[in-house]
């Protein structure tokens, strides 16, 4: 058994529960409260914390990022960071001994002074943030790297002169050698202006050329580099000028030189300094998910649960949930960009190695509030607040598995229920102390008393592994498990029958009807559609608390004879095989017998008040009578061409 309060295998959060919670939505809002390149890749990264320690830091970062919010002091990482450029890849770049260009230098100085700014605002607030302080700690010598990369250039974000002598003794060599370049070439325009096609100068190829009207080059001697798309104009560099050309050429190449050289000296400090480098940028990108974070929770007004005590600080058995509250934080998402409507917060408990099975309608809430408390103990362990009420207390969990949605395949060769019980298999292997396992529609898809004893099965399975479980279900045999067992406890969704729709209010310790009639006429199945599942409904309920047929291999009849189930249905008219079947010598008393008490139906009835039988005095002994001499009777709810046999009718 792996150590505690570190992740199994496949992490806290699982690919598949991962799918179903749909995390990456969750994560794609807090990125987009980020201020940085790299605080949104942490983010859009951010998975639950591989131990307890890491979880427990994580919370009290970001409890104390929300706190100073809420007292107007939010963390300084919005007003740092210009141009908002990710340096992550100028720092790999700098430790595969590349060289960094102007953009990327001054992007990097950028962060180097957000860490500082940052350094300085968590160092006068310790006492209050400590554990910030802590993460956020940058190495106070990058300042002097700061500095001097700020110094090498102007507020353009050009090199500056002062860079170096050689540069500024390079730039003013070229920029008086350009100057004598104007000056000859303007007084090549006066002199030739009759042969030019206009009175100006421009550049082709790195050469300062005239426009020379086609007809007249050969009157203008010069080196031709380019011609217009007409072809009326040719681009001609005058002979007098390719010596000067020439010289701005070496000198242009010179200055190009000395500013690579400065942006390789540049980069070999950053170098010197690359651990601490990345610490900085590390410190700005959490401070920044830390900042976003306490933005999120103040949109969507997201709370830190109470802190447990020692006992319950650690994951395994004491995990537990007391959440008061609970909303799930995408459709509170989707309210608050006006796509949907207000969630309604309901309270939820369980435990480990309990199990909570919420029953109530379909489209009634049983999965949002499933999925709700899966994002909660998944965010909680992210170092993120829950979207619970204060006062609400939550343990953390070591691993959140989840069947929740249809895996068929076709590909697999798995059906619905096939593809269920393949995701059972593995909760049950990877069910452990501190587990909390998510069940959506347990063991549906196939015969519900098959899938009820499965169901069953699968609950205490996990219990005995210690998990903590929450189930949906619509089986009834789930429902009655809390009331003989302590480990189980029943929760469900309200619906309101005048309105036929549901509340979604979740109530704990009440078991829910499905409702699936009114549901269907809810969503536009017409009443007279809906009656004859009704009568179906009505009579398989009768059946099923119909007391079981006495058998007719019996040796020894019973001494005190169960009562037989009353009926207040009207009385099949006897047919002709049952009348002849019948002694007329007992008749009269039979047709007395049956004016002065009600009818009896028979245990094997298959739809209630179809079958009758003679009713039998109660001191008559029971004997099974021989099959095919019992008498038969018609059977039918809509129609009379059902016939059963009575093979275990009493005889009078």
């Amino acid at each position: 058994m792996e150590a505690e309060g570190t992740r199994g295998a496949d992490g806290v959060l699982p690919g598949k529960t991962r799918a179903d919670l749909e995390w990456d939505r969750l994560l794609a809002a807090l990125a987009s409260r980020c201020d940085t390149p790299m605080g949104r890749a942490l983010a859009i990264d951010l998975s639950p914390a591989e131990t307890v320690v890491e979880a427990r830091t994580a919370l009290a970062e970001a409890e104390e990022a929300y706190r100073s919010g809420e007292h107007g002091e939010p963390l300084p990482i919005a007003s740092l960071t210009e141009g908002r450029a990710d340096v992550r890849e100028a720092h790999a770049r700098v430790a595969h001994g590349g060289v960094l260009g102007p953009q990327e230098l001054l992007a990097l100085a950028a962060v180097l002074g957000a860490g500082r700014t940052l350094r300085r605002f968590l160092h006068a607030r310790r006492e209050a943030m400590p554990a910030l302080f802590a993460r956020a700690a940058t190495d106070p010598t990058l300042d002097k790297l700061e500095d001097a990369i700020r110094e090498s250039f102007d507020e353009a974000g050009t090199l500056a002169d002062h860079a170096s002598p050689e540069l500024r003794a390079l730039r003013a060599e070229h920029g008086a050698s350009r100057a004598r370049m104007i000056s000859r070439i303007e007084e090549l325009m006066r002199r030739y202006a009759h042969v030019l096609r206009d009175s100006f100068w421009t550049e082709r190829e790195g050469r300062y050329v005239l426009p020379v009207r086609n007809d007249a080059h050969e009157r203008f001697p010069g080196i031709v580099h380019a011609s217009s798309s007409s072809g009326a104009t040719l681009f001609v560099e005058p002979r007098v000028l390719v010596p000067l050309g020439n010289r701005l050429k070496v000198l242009e190449g010179d200055v190009r030189r000395e500013e690579e050289r400065i942006y390789a000296s540049l980069t070999a400090r950053v170098a010197e300094h690359l651990p601490s480098v990345g610490a900085a940028i590390e410190a700005v990108a959490v401070a920044d998910l830390r900042a976003a974070s306490a933005r999120f929770a103040r949109d969507l007004r997201l709370n830190f649960p109470e802190k447990p005590d020692h006992a319950d600080a650690s994951v395994g058995a004491a995990f537990f949930a007391d959440l008061l509250g609970l909303r799930h934080p995408l459709l509170a998402l989707d309210h608050l960009e006006g796509h949907g409507p207000a969630v309604v917060p309901s309270d939820i408990r369980v435990a480990a190695g309990q199990a909570l099975i919420v029953s109530g309608p379909n489209a009634g809430g049983k999965t949002v509030a499933l999925k709700a408390l899966g994002f909660a103990a998944a965010m909680l362990r992210s170092g993120l607040p829950i979207p619970a009420k204060e006062g609400s207390r939550l343990g953390l969990v070591e691993v959140v598995l989840s069947d929740v949605g249809d895996d068929q395949s076709l590909q697999k060769s798995l059906s619905t229920f096939s593809a269920h019980v393949v995701n059972l298999a593995h909760l049950l292997d990877e069910a452990r102390p501190g587990a909390l396992v998510l069940l959506d529609e347990l063991a549906g898809g196939t015969d519900p008393r098959e899938g009820e004893a499965l169901a069953a099965a699968v609950l205490d399975g996990l219990c005995r592994r210690g998990a903590a479980v929450v189930a949906t279900t619509h089986y009834e045999g789930l429902k009655a498990l809390a009331l003989g067992d302590p480990r189980f406890a029943n929760a469900s969704v309200g619906f309101d029958t005048t309105t036929l729709m549901p509340t979604f209010q979740l109530a704990i310790g009440v078991p829910g009807a499905s409702s699936a009639l009114a549901v269907a006429r809810r969503f536009g199945i017409p009443r007279w559609s809906s009656s004859a599942p009704r009568r179906i409904s009505a009579a398989r309920t009768a059946r099923s608390r119909t007391p079981s047929a006495p058998s007719t291999t019996s040796a020894a009849p019973s001494s005190s004879p169960a009562p037989r189930p009353r009926t207040t249905a009207r009385r099949p008219r006897p047919s002709a095989r049952s009348s002849r079947t019948s002694s007329p010598a007992r008749a009269p008393a039979t047709a007395a017998r049956w004016r002065k008490r009600p009818r009896r139906c028979s245990p094997r009835c298959a739809a209630r008040a179809t079958i009758c039988a003679r009713p039998r005095p109660a001191s008559a002994p029971r004997s099974p009578t021989p099959r095919g001499s019992a008498r038969r009777t018609n059977c039918s709810i809509r129609s009379r061409a059902r016939w059963r046999s009575a093979a275990s009718w009493p005889s009078s």
